[in-house]
């Protein structure tokens, strides 16, 4: 059964708004704000039980925040000046998604790989991220285990998602965005990596995918 899925796009006004320009600076900012479109008390896994996942897109008329989530968000909880929002339902595009179809794909992800116990690049067992042809590889094989065969990539590596966290730690995640086209092979795989994400730095922008049917 598909899960209910929904998915809000607010447009930042970052003329009016210093809420808005901080949050397109910061990471941990941007999370907050998300967060708060969601009922309060869910808990220190709130992100995980609201199924909640973002990625911050620029385009030629500036910034938008594209959310999704299981929960109902609320975007009359934003204050007005901050910019526009809206939100609609995604289970109906998600529940038309067919082994065999061609979908437009659009994931920033944090690529990563840990290190062996032997390594001679860092610490044993670290966490590092990869960037250019290494980042490409590590789409393919997630990509793959999302039930998608890739028919092209395109990959933009963009700023690090950071800031600094409540507690004073560091917030720092890698991001790459890729594009393309792809063929569905397992919908049932997808449906679940759409809805869980995908890779590192969920909390802070990166995992979410995003698909549309290729006309």
């Amino acid at each position: 059964m598909t899960p209910t899925l929904w998915v809000t796009q607010i447009l930042p006004d970052t003329r009016a708004s210093d809420d808005a320009r901080r949050d397109i600076r910061s990471a941990v900012d941007l999370h907050h704000r998300v967060m708060g479109l969601f009922p309060q008390g869910l808990g220190e896994t709130a992100r995980r039980h609201a199924g909640v996942l973002f990625r911050l897109d620029e385009g030629p008329t500036g910034h938008h925040i594209l959310i999704q989530s299981t929960l109902t968000p609320d975007p009359g909880r934003l204050e007005p000046a901050y910019g526009t929002a809206r939100a609609k339902e995604l289970t109906p595009l998600i529940g038309t998604l067919r082994t065999g179809q061609l979908i437009h794909y659009r994931i920033t992800a944090n690529a990563t790989r840990k290190l062996g116990n032997n390594t001679t690049e860092g610490r044993p067992k670290q966490i590092v991220p990869l960037h250019g042809q290494e980042a490409a590889q590590w789409w393919e094989r997630q990509a793959e285990r999302a039930g998608l065969c890739l028919r092209s990539i395109q990959s933009t590596s963009l700023g690090d998602a950071s800031g600094r966290r409540r507690d004073k730690h560091p917030v720092n995640h890698a991001r790459t965005r890729f594009d393309g086209l792809a063929e569905v092979r397992d919908a049932t795989a997808l449906v679940e990596h759409i809805v869980a994400g995908i890779g590192r730095g969920k909390s802070y922008g990166c995992g979410l995918l995003s698909v549309a049917p290729a006309r």
